[in-house]
């Protein structure tokens, strides 16, 4: 099976060396946990290291403040966009009906999930895009109201992400504590891999840790790995490092 490089650091030995092409994963975790980094760190060095083009859909959160938040990593993401290696299509003020100033963005005349695919498939055909994220999931299920519409939609998403061949990370929440890995409780069976992603406090001690819950075709580290935010990006700690410096 052939792999992508994630361009997290000390993920991908835990993974047989990278994602597998063309596959849908789910990305899911609480506040805090590191979901919008992690993805645009799977995007950004996709496109800086190993030349595929990629595509960053934005729901949840203004570009200009993505951009800004990750040159504190060193990341350009103006200079990559130039390039034509990435693109951000910009679906946050489409949702509240304000126009925006973006090359890439979504009409104001009403958000709309089959719009917004429509989008996504044809920056994928222009670009030769290799990888796309979609933050968030549950932003999209936002403007439907029954469970049928909701999975729909999911499904609907991931059949023409994979059938267009390239390789997703899907953002969804979950609640500490809470018995499912996804806002909506379905997300997780309709993707290839599940990673998750740990906010855990006790006492005056916190800390983020990684779990690889699903990936399909793939040998995967069923452990709980401590992940760190440094200011070159997001880091993976093998679980084995940190008990053995105990």
């Amino acid at each position: 099976m052939e792999r992508v490089k994630t361009g997290i650091y000390g993920l991908d030995e835990l993974i047989q060396g990278g994602l597998p092409r063309g596959r849908s994963i789910l990305l899911s975790g609480g506040c805090g946990t590191g979901k919008t980094t992690f993805a645009m760190q799977f995007i950004y060095f996709g496109a800086v290291q190993y030349g595929e083009p990629g595509i960053y859909v934005t729901l949840d959160e203004r570009p200009n403040l993505i951009r800004e938040d990750c040159l504190n990593f060193g990341w350009d993401l103006r200079k990559a966009e130039q390039a034509n290696m990435l693109q951000i299509i910009d679906g946050t003020q489409a949702r509240i009906g304000i126009p925006s100033e973006e090359e890439f963005s979504l009409p104001t005349t009403g958000f709309d999930i089959d719009k917004l695919l429509l989008e996504i498939l044809g920056s994928i055909k222009r670009y030769g895009a290799k990888r796309v994220v979609i933050d968030s999931l549950p932003a999209l299920g936002l403007e439907l109201q029954e469970e049928h519409d909701i999975r729909k939609a999911m499904l609907k998403t991931g059949y023409l992400l994979q059938k267009s061949g390239v390789t997703a990370l899907l953002i969804s929440e979950m609640a500490e504590g809470s018995n499912k890995f996804s806002k909506y409780g379905i997300e997780e069976y309709l993707v290839d891999g599940v990673i998750l992603l740990h906010y855990i406090s006790v006492g005056s001690q916190s800390n983020r840790t990684l779990h690889i819950r699903k990936m399909r075709g793939t040998k995967h580290s069923e452990d709980l790995h401590p992940l760190e935010i440094s200011d070159k990006g997001i880091i993976v700690h093998r679980i084995e490092e940190e008990m053995g410096s105990l």
